[in-house]
């Protein structure tokens, strides 16, 4: 006869048991708790009056969210849910159950709050011993946002239909017009056909002036681009004293200023088409991540609407400037042949920061020698582009370029893959700009578990 152990799911128990007994002493819960509880919360907590019911305490709801982020559970409604099925949110709540409301309005209320409580967490890490900050690598990675790109509006569509609409307007008021000679269709309600289009006209106008407005800014942004690449080339003729090789740039036209293929998301009009990494456009937002190579902690973010990473580095330097003001200037910035450009390398020079910028792509299979074959000696009268490009040759500067596919791009591999965040919660850039911080946050958190179980490992 085969032995079993007894199920005791209804075993009564002398006393009643601690949620303390049934959580690991070394489980990522109770570190988020450690954490959290070493912050300093009091903006948040100021935020909150003396009157009426008492309210959650902002450590225990940000505790709840930071796990929820770092666990992959991100709907407030599935926050309040885990807080009757999960047993490491239970010990978080301290049995407490919140709202879907109470999570949804918190977080809302205090994303602009969140860099800062980023910075805070960034500071416990170096003091023990997990955050370095010396070389940064930057890279980008689309999310989707919380539209769908079925509910984008062309601008050639926007045509048609105010054509269409106004035609169907006419029509209405003659037969408005005609109603004592000619019968009216039975059931018609001639002014509210009139009253729906003409919402849908409005609608459609504010969407088709955004649209131009947007029209104009990129037109000013392609004549900026414009101007720098014939400055750079004029500067090259003058230092060669010859016409610089290659077609010249072609200049933006006024005419073109809007596009047909050009779109508003109805949805989230602040979301952009973007081409994904899988193939194919979605409606998402650039977000870019700022990784501390060394220890893979993420020191800065942020979200744009730009398809592209080509003029990312100067807002990146700008989002750094409070974390360099505690840890100081990071050393160097290593980012992919998608940041490449002149500016871009001028940008880092000028902050006091070394950068390793890709200026193309590698060949798959390079010559084995030249990757242990030290570049000739600098020129004294070096430009800041040609400085780059000899440290990128040297076996030192190829070895530090060689990290950032190992430290930045897993970062967000697993931001997405293992976390689950592939899309946002929130809409509007300033919300989703929030809401990456605090998916920052939560990985930040999540990762220095890791550090400080290696840590304990080393030490023992």
């Amino acid at each position: 006869m085969r032995h079993f152990q007894a199920i005791k799911r209804n075993e009564v128990y002398l006393l009643p048991p601690s949620i303390q007994d049934w959580l690991p002493q070394r489980h990522l819960a109770r570190f988020v708790v450690e954490i959290v509880d070493g912050l300093d919360l009091t903006e948040l907590e100021r935020a909150y009056g003396n009157k009426g019911t008492e309210a959650y305490h902002p450590a225990l709801l940000l505790s709840l969210i930071i796990y929820g982020y770092a666990t992959g559970v991100f709907s407030s409604r599935k926050l309040e849910r885990a807080t009757y099925d999960s047993i490491a949110f239970r010990f978080i709540a301290g049995d407490a159950h919140p709202d879907h409301d109470t999570f949804n309005t918190f977080r809302k209320r205090f994303l602009k709050q969140i860099p800062a409580l980023m910075l805070q967490v960034l500071v416990i890490a170096r003091a023990t011993d997990m955050l370095k900050f010396g070389n940064i690598a930057l890279d980008g990675t689309k999310i989707k946002a919380n539209a769908s790109k079925h509910s984008a509006l062309s601008y050639g569509h926007i045509l048609k239909q105010e054509a269409q609409l106004k035609a169907e307007i006419t029509k209405l008021m003659a037969l408005a017009e005609a109603a004592d000679n000619q019968p009216i269709p039975d059931g018609m309600d001639v002014p509210a056909e009139l009253a729906r289009r003409e919402d849908r006209l409005n609608a459609i106008a504010i969407a088709k002036a955004k649209i131009e407005e947007r029209g104009q800014q990129r037109l000013a942004q392609e004549q900026a681009d414009y101007d720098e690449k014939m400055a750079t080339r004029a500067k090259k003729a003058a230092k060669s004293g010859k016409p610089p090789r290659g077609k010249p740039p072609t200049a933006p036209k006024p005419e073109d200023t809007v596009r047909d293929k050009d779109q508003i998301n109805l949805t989230d009009e602040e979301s952009r088409i973007m081409k994904t990494s899988g193939g194919g456009f979605e409606q998402c937002y650039n977000s870019q991540l700022a990784v501390d190579m060394e220890s893979m902690l993420i020191v800065a973010t942020n979200t744009v609407q730009a398809t592209n990473d080509k003029q990312q580095v100067g807002p990146m330097l700008k989002v750094l400037e409070p974390v360099a003001e505690v840890f100081g200037k990071p050393n160097a910035l290593v980012a992919d042949t998608g940041f490449f450009s002149e500016a871009n390398v001028g940008l880092c020079s000028a902050s006091k920061i070394t950068p390793f910028i890709a200026v193309q792509r590698e060949e798959h299979h390079p010559d084995p020698i030249a990757r242990y074959t030290e570049p000739p000696p600098l020129k004294e009268d070096a430009t800041a582009l040609e400085a780059m490009r000899h440290t990128l040759q040297t076996m030192a500067g190829r070895a530090i370029y060689a990290q950032r596919k190992c430290t930045v791009e897993p970062v967000i591999g697993i931001i997405k893959s293992v976390m689950g965040f592939w899309q946002f919660s929130l809409r509007g850039l300033e919300n989703v700009n929030g809401e990456l911080s605090l998916v920052a946050l939560a990985w930040n958190v999540k990762r220095m578990f890791v550090l400080r179980e290696n840590l304990k490992a080393v030490n023992a």
